[in-house]
């Protein structure tokens, strides 16, 4: 005879584990495939395909260090931040590998935060995903700034005003009190995302080809102004300068990885992830380090100081007329708010899939009846436009570099320990030479990180230990795995 179950039966208790193996419990890469789209009260839409996802990629990294950071690279750098931009792609080029091998096998919306699930345990994927909080808010902030930046630029080139530095400074910063353009760009990312991911994409990739031409305008106007003159001294400050204002600018690269984040929303994640993440990484490198020669070529790097609206700027010098200057602004207005959309959507999707594992709270995981996570959404935007308006470029450019350089760090480790685990497992793209390359991708993030400031390890370490005590008095006993039988993981 059959027994029944009881309706409304208490769930069976949690199984008893050491401290060590609910660290290291890992989340089985066919049951993050299986969960994939999949929220409270709803799923997500499949709808991009290889364009959608490669203008992703672009719309999330073309812009941000060539438009807003290569003011603050170059007076550390000299000439040598073309090398910077080299390093940084180098660095990107090694992680972005190892992204498209495991994008190819698991297509879910955590990116680095999933393969480290699947790959090394439950808490080093909470310090994964604590990162790319860091590194995806705060880049949406920084670039925010910068995008205030250029607003103000395009005011004073078309009015010949500006807006008060009270209104588009932080606190402390030249008689700053809140910087409102920084602000709303947030808010009008927040609008776009709301309306829906097929939409956001679609206007992305508007704004891509906007700020691709804007660029390729850029080169050729400034191209004819370039002086031999201008390259000497090649590294005023040596391979130190060279190497920080690498680390700085590695927070140009992390578009990629925002592609990955659309994992659970690609309509062939492991056919089209892989080649979205390297055909992106490859166009915006070579546009960067062309863009950063022309430049650096065009006017002296001493004339760099303390302008984010440098490129600008240099249009006005080289042609003696604001036409093309702006031009140039209104063309960095739009393709910088094209990076905060895709950021923050980038953003939204990390959240989404760490709470649908129940490391922090549901409602970040909860669908609205079109498939979108509005309240994720719009949580994660007004804390995102408080930041922006309220804190300076370079302190958030610079912990988002460690950030992002310690998740890639771990994607690149990942990358061995899967297929050490699971060499069953097929393989969409197949990163070459390894174990060589990750192993060059963990070092060449170590170096970058290295070459950081104290005051940015200081707060990454402050990032650190608020993230652990978040997991140990919070995550760790709401994890979907505390009350899983027991299981080996990946």
């Amino acid at each position: 005879m059959v027994e029944e179950k009881t309706v409304g039966a208490p769930a069976p208790a949690a199984p008893r584990r050491t401290v060590k193996q609910r660290l290291t419990r890992r989340k089985p890469v066919e049951r993050l495939t299986e969960e994939a789209g999949h929220g409270e009260g709803g799923s997500l839409r499949r709808t991009m395909g290889l364009p959608q996802l490669t203008m992703i990629s672009i719309g999330a990294t073309l812009g941000t260090g060539i438009f807003v950071v290569l003011g603050e690279a170059v007076p550390v750098a000299g000439p040598a931040v073309v090398l910077s931009f080299v390093i940084a792609g180098v660095t990107a080029l090694f992680s972005a590998l190892a992204y498209a091998e495991l994008a190819g096998m698991i297509p879910a919306s955590g990116s680095a935060y999933s393969y480290s699930y699947a790959t090394m345990g439950e808490l080093v994927a909470w310090v994964c995903g604590w990162c790319l909080m860091l590194t995806y808010g705060v880049s949406v902030a920084a670039v925010a700034v910068g995008w205030g930046e250029y607003i103000n630029e395009l005011l004073r080139l078309v009015t010949g005003a500006s807006l008060p530095a009270a209104l588009t400074q932080p606190p402390g910063a030249d008689g700053g009190i809140v910087n409102i353009p920084a602000a709303v760009v947030v808010v009008l990312a927040m609008v776009a995302l709301i309306g829906g991911v097929r939409e956001s994409a679609w206007l992305n990739g508007a704004m891509v080809v906007v700020k691709v031409a804007v660029m390729v305008m850029f080169v050729a106007i400034a191209a004819t102004a370039v002086q031999d003159g201008n390259f000497a001294p090649f590294m005023p400050l040596g391979m130190a300068g060279v190497s920080a204002a690498g680390a700085t600018l590695f927070f140009s690269y992390i578009g990629f990885d925002a592609a990955s984040t659309a994992g659970e929303e690609a309509k062939d994640p492991q056919r089209d992830l892989p080649r979205a993440i390297m055909l992106s990484l490859i166009i915006v490198t070579a546009i960067y380090c062309l863009v950063a020669f022309v430049a650096v070529g065009a006017m002296p790097w001493t004339d760099f100081q303390d302008t984010e609206a440098s490129l600008a700027h240099i249009l006005t010098v080289v042609t003696g007329t604001p036409i093309w200057s702006v031009v140039f602004a209104i063309g960095a207005v739009i393709a910088i708010a094209s990076v905060v959309l895709v950021v923050l959507y980038g953003q939204t999707r990390i959240l989404f899939a760490m709470s649908r594992d129940g490391l922090i709270p549901k409602v970040f995981s909860k669908l609205d009846k079109r498939g979108n996570p509005t309240a994720n959404i719009l949580i994660l935007s007004a804390a995102i436009a408080v930041l922006a308006a309220v804190v300076p470029l370079g302190h958030l450019a610079d912990a988002t570099s460690i950030g992002t350089l310690f998740a890639f760090g771990l994607v690149n480790v990942a990358v061995i320990v899967l297929r050490k685990r699971r060499p069953d497992l097929k393989r969409r793209f197949t990163m070459p030479l390894a174990p060589l390359t990750p192993v060059l991708g963990v070092l060449s993030c170590a170096y970058l990180m290295l070459s950081m400031g104290v005051a940015t390890w200081v707060t990454f370490g402050v990032w650190m230990v608020v993230g652990l005590a978040v997991y140990f008095g919070y995550s760790m006993r709401r994890s979907t795995l505390e009350t899983a039988p027991e299981t080996a993981g990946a």
